[in-house]
């Protein structure tokens, strides 16, 4: 058995994104929308257009000037079940486990079997414990970063953007015969012996082979580049702005899968679990002004449908010879979004609903968001904004958001915002923005 089964499911996620250069906590992060309970369809600026929909790059102000995103960043994690401070507890346990096995000796078990013996049946039991205690148990992870360059026009705007969003999701597969097997030891000496001498005379591959419980960590990392284009028009004297973004799209998939006792962290960037492929995409959104209150807005994003596979991972069962298949596939689909705000000077109210659901693995349940959010300017560089977010579907963790803005000088801007909810779900993002 190997002694390292330490995972975690953020740094996992955040790791990722860092390391090639990905990001976004849902298909897109930008903290003044995230603060705002994930809006921003129609109450976003024409400097985070190019990130959240791409026809508020065309709503620019006269004396607005180029903006530049440098960058976005944010993560949210999920651990209801605390499995992070479980797994580091269960590889106590595992290490506890094969220390005792290891120490069996034909002598020792002859000479003291009782004491023995006693002390195989407790290690037993606690792993037992344990595996019983993680069944079902999973944690999940995102995280983001993107950047963009805002140039408006009064003929065509333009942005060159880079954005992405990592999705992580680690669980545990229990095999109740492992729990059984272990559970046999614990309650029987006469069991607990005859496993014990065996393992002393064949070795301690004689237990382990009937261990056959797996751990996975699958990971998706979508990274988008493309260019922004924007025109607002006029139709019925009502501004309607229109916007389009063609994008190159790489993704990165890992899915490592291995037994719970040979778990490795150091493992899960190994090529064996890590596929990747590059395509083709397109967002595109419309807003419009209805009065001079009134924005109301819909984008959508990755409007090219594209199933892209994972490794297939194969394990050997020890105990039945049969080797298994572990596969997933992860779906790039259209997410549609509507949005509405009502906007003066001191305040603005916003509200957002997916018009679509929002899909992942396949091995994963749909979401669908809705959201509401508020900002109040009650100085000229001072912003303070809050929100809620809620999936319809029930699959994902309810939260409220919160955050502030400063711009001094109305040149640079700092915004920063965090997130808590249920099921242990919190999260933090932060964003630096210039105007030229």
């Amino acid at each position: 058995m190997k002694k390292h089964f330490k995972y975690s499911v953020i740094s996992l996620a955040v790791s990722f994104f860092v390391a090639n250069q990905a990001g976004a906590a849902n298909t897109w992060t930008e903290s003044r929308s995230d603060a705002m309970g994930g809006t921003g369809v129609a109450s976003g600026s024409y400097g985070s257009g190019a990130l959240i929909n791409p026809a508020l790059l065309a709503k620019a102000k006269p004396d607005d000037a180029i903006t530049v995103i440098l960058p976005a960043v944010g993560a949210q994690i999920s651990d209801k079940d605390n499995l992070q401070d479980e797994i580091d507890t269960i590889n106590d346990k595992i290490n506890y486990y094969d220390d005792v096995i290891n120490s069996l000796t034909p002598g020792e078990i002859i000479a003291n079997p009782l004491g023995s013996i006693n002390q195989f049946q407790g290690a037993a039991k606690d792993l037992a414990d344990e595996l019983d205690y993680l069944k079902g148990k999973t944690a999940r992870a995102t995280a983001g970063a993107g950047i963009a360059v805002s140039i408006p026009n009064d003929v065509l705007s333009v942005a060159f953007m880079a954005k992405g969003y990592a999705h992580g999701r680690v669980s545990s597969s229990i095999d109740q015969q492992d729990i059984d097997y272990l559970r046999g030891i614990q309650k029987s000496d006469l069991v607990a012996a005859g496993v014990a001498l065996d393992a002393a005379i064949n070795g301690t591959d004689e237990i382990t082979k009937n261990l056959n419980s797996t751990a996975s960590g699958r990971v998706a990392i979508v990274s988008d580049y493309g260019i922004a284009v924007a025109r607002q028009f006029d139709i019925g004297e009502v501004p309607v702005s229109i916007g389009v973004t063609p994008k190159l799209q790489k993704t990165w998939l890992y899915n490592y899968t291995t037994s719970i006792y040979d778990y490795d962290s150091n493992d899960w960037n190994s090529s064996r679990y890590r596929n990747d492929d590059t395509g083709f995409n397109v967002d595109a959104g419309i807003a419009a002004d209805l009065g001079e209150n009134w924005t109301i807005g819909l984008s959508g994003q990755n409007l090219m449908s594209r199933d892209i596979d994972t490794k297939d991972i194969r394990i050997r069962n020890g105990r039945t010879g049969e080797v298994v298949s572990y596969k997933d596939t992860y779906q790039i689909r259209p997410l549609v979004t509507a949005g509405a705000a009502w906007h003066n000077d001191l305040v603005t109210l916003t509200a957002d609903g997916d018009l679509t659901e929002t899909k992942g693995f396949k091995s994963e349940e749909n979401s669908q968001y809705v959201g509401v959010g508020a900002e109040v300017t009650p100085l000229s560089w001072l912003a303070v904004r809050a929100g809620y977010r809620a999936d319809v579907k029930g699959n994902d963790s309810n939260v409220f958001t919160g955050g502030v803005g400063f711009a001094p000088f109305n040149a640079v801007h700092v915004d920063l915002m965090g997130l808590y909810g249920e099921d242990e779900t919190w999260g933090a993002g932060a964003q630096l923005s210039v105007t030229f």
